[in-house]
Order: structure tokens, then C-alpha cells, then sequence
């Protein structure tokens, strides 16, 4: 929603309806807690500053601002310093099992959500020593880096970093899409992997692009894919965000207990 838009939004919802009891920056509070509820203002929108919200519709100065600190003590608004004031980036946490292998793309899906993935760079060149090692490669043997970011509704997630032998994918593999669903498609499809999580703190780099502040938490998962005869298919490096995610796994009490 634009500027123009939410001005006219918010003037439409009666703000000054004489049958509405509450000081003015309640009701502003309220009704714009309704536009974030209803989805007319998404995660990370840009709100107009004090000064031109008041301006437009023709209240106190104060009166928006408190509402603007009431909303950013709730977490439904932050301010980014320099920047102004934006609808909060936080995300409803998600959970996400440990003894499932599936892609993002297909994670997403399952709960209603739109997956989408955003190229930071790709490159096919030779591995380097660990890759090769971890990858059962020979030194001349090409991969695909692939270092994408992972986005759902258009929120971004996770910042994933995929190195893939090219002769499981072909050099014309896009990268836009499923990883795992390209693999797939080309004939080795992963049925196993070991990850490995550590929590982590984002570099300035990661955090700008994942939309949260430097040294947020995060989960940085490891993993090593493989096809059904053992081979290894992916090394990929992720970095999720710590606000969104809760990896969880089922245990059983062993026998001998």
C-alpha cells in the first residue's frame, strides 16, 4: 500500500467519528493495527513520518507520534535508524523438523506460503579441497555455487549457499527454483543428508540482506546430501534467521534404558 493509499485507508475508517470513545492516538494505534492484521500493510512497509502523516490527516503532530511508540512498543512497528519508521519485519515462527529431508520451496508450500528465491551469485568453477573431499571429487571436476535468498510471501528467510557437482545438474541449471526439484528432474534426487546446526550471530552483510539488525541470532545449518548409491549430491551452507524458525526433532527412549 502507497502513501496516497494509506492516507486515504485511514481517513476512510473514521478516525474522527464522534461515536468512537478513546483519545485520537488510540484510534490511530488501532486502525492501523488493522491494516497490518488484514495484510493491506505488509512486514517491512515504510509508514510516512510524523510530520506528513499529521499533515495528511489533519492531526497533532504528538498524536501520531505516540501512537507511532505505542505501536513500536508492541513490536507491530520498528524504527530503523536513518531510515524511519516501517511496519515490524518479525515473523510468525515457524517449525521445522529435523528428520524430514525436504527443499525450502517444498516446506513452504505445505503451509500455504509463496516460496521464492533471489540470486546473489552464481558461478561454475572447481572446488576447493574440502569441497572436493566432502563432494568425492576429483580437483578438475566442475561445480555449481549457487548463493541464493530464500524468501516466502516475500519475506526474506534464509540465505542459502549450495555447492553441486554440474554432472548432477548441467550447466544451464537456473537456480530460480527448487534445487532439489532441478535434481529431480535431472535423475538424482537426494534421499539422505546430515545436518549439522550451530547457532550463530549475522555479519553485517548477511543482515542487511536478510532485512534484521547486525549480530541478530541465526541457525547456521550445514548439510551434505546423498543419492540412493551414497554418492554426495549438495554441500550447502544456510543461515536462518533466529526470529522465524524452530527446528525441532521427536526422540524415543531407547530399549536398553
Amino acid at each position: 500500500m502507497d502513501r496516497t493509499n494509506l492516507i486515504a485507508e485511514l481517513n476512510s475508517r473514521g478516525l474522527r467519528d464522534e461515536a468512537l470513545t478513546g483519545p485520537l492516538y488510540k484510534r490511530l494505534a488501532q486502525t492501523l493495527t488493522g491494516l497490518i492484521q488484514e495484510g493491506l500493510l505488509k512486514p517491512g512497509t515504510a509508514l510516512p513520518g510524523e510530520r506528513d502523516l499529521a499533515e495528511a490527516l489533519k492531526l497533532g503532530r504528538v498524536t501520531v507520534r505516540t501512537a507511532y511508540r505505542d505501536l513500536m512498543a508492541s513490536g507491530a512497528l520498528e524504527s530503523r535508524h536513518g531510515s524511519g519508521t516501517f511496519v515490524s519485519s518479525r515473523v510468525e515462527r515457524m517449525e521445522q523438523s529435523l528428520w524430514r529431508l525436504s527443499s525450502f520451496s517444498a516446506d513452504m508450500r505445505s503451509r500455504g506460503r509463496l516460496p521464492a528465491a533471489r540470486i546473489l551469485s552464481r558461478a561454475v568453477n572447481t572446488p576447493s579441497p574440502e569441497e572436493s573431499f566432502l563432494l568425492g571429487l576429483g580437483g578438475d571436476e566442475p561445480v555449481l555455487r549457487l548463493d541464493r535468498l530464500r524468501l516466502a510471501d516475500g519475506l526474506p528467510l534464509a540465505i542459502e549457499r549450495a555447492v553441486v557437482p554440474i554432472k548432477f545438474l548441467g550447466h544451464d541449471a537456473g537456480g530460480e527454483g527448487s534445487l532439489y526439484d532441478a535434481l529431480t528432474a535431472s535423475g538424482h534426487r537426494p534421499v539422505r543428508a546430515l545436518q549439522r546446526l550451530t547457532a550463530v550471530t549475522l555479519d553485517p552483510s548477511s543482515a542487511a540482506i536478510l532485512n534484521v539488525k547486525s549480530g541478530a541470532p541465526a541457525l547456521l545449518i550445514e548439510r551434505v546430501s546423498r543419492l540412493e548409491d551414497q554418492r554426495v549430491v549438495e554441500y550447502t551452507r544456510s543461515h536462518y534467521r533466529g526470529d522465524a524458525y524452530d527446528f525441532v526433532a521427536e526422540l524415543r527412549i531407547g530399549d536398553d534404558l
